[in-house]
């Protein structure tokens, strides 16, 4: 399950700004949670495509 570039332009406006030197965009990291609540797996299980599993986890936590 992935959210698409026009269901992510509506919740856009919710999520906190991206700052710093950021690399993985809001909506890959979006993906990934719902990856892993899809599929409940570790962080270390994300698909590469993703992005770096412990980049992800920074994120969100």
């Amino acid at each position: 399950m992935e959210i698409t570039k026009a269901q992510f332009k509506i919740i856009e406006h919710l999520l906190p700004i991206q700052r710093g030197n950021v690399k993985i965009p809001n909506i890959q990291v979006i993906n990934a949670v719902l990856y892993m609540a899809e599929h409940g797996c570790k962080w270390r299980g994300l698909p590469e495509h993703f992005g770096y599993w412990h980049a992800i986890y920074m994120r969100v936590n």
